[in-house]
């Protein structure tokens, strides 16, 4: 996989930073696929119906609305995605089962931890660009993470 450093360099005009300063807490470091998000804030079950689905190797993008009140992924919900074959998380909110996520084979990167589990009411939005870190997230793009960071490649058509 291509650094995010060297992406960036060459996607300059098609390329945005993510400047939110992540933490890594899944099994694999860099990971790249296209996009597919929710919007969700301190309520994981479109997050879980969504994780569900085949993966095929894209990224789902959450934006929880930066909320540290809870956590909306923990060690279920992550051996989903594995399960269902997504290359990655990038999670703008919390999780927890930190231990058991670091042993998972499936990128994750998120902004805290949190031991208290999100709330059920099935609110929020699926496949919708989302915005946060001065980048806006659409489904399709194609997002690059790694340790120096994430950058999204817009796709071009």
């Amino acid at each position: 996989m291509t650094g995010t450093s060297d992406l960036y360099d060459e996607h300059r005009e098609r390329a945005g930073v993510c400047l939110v300063q992540f933490r890594q807490y899944g099994g694999v470091q860099a990971f790249a696929g296209p996009i597919s998000t929710v919007r969700c804030y301190e309520d994981n079950v479109l997050l879980k119906q969504q994780i569900s689905t085949p993966g095929e190797g894209r990224v789902l993008v959450i934006d929880a609305g930066g909320s540290f009140r809870c956590a909306l992924i923990g060690d279920n919900i992550a051996g989903i995605g594995v399960e269902q074959g997504w290359a990655g998380i990038v999670l703008h909110g919390c999780v927890r089962d930190v231990a058991a996520l670091r042993r998972l084979p499936i990128g994750l990167k998120a902004l805290g931890t949190n031991p208290r589990p999100s709330s059920k009411r099935g609110e929020g939005e699926v496949d919708v660009p989302v915005t946060f870190g001065e980048v806006t997230f659409r489904p399709g793009a194609m997002l690059h993470s790694d340790e120096d960071g994430i950058v999204v490649v817009e796709a071009t058509g």
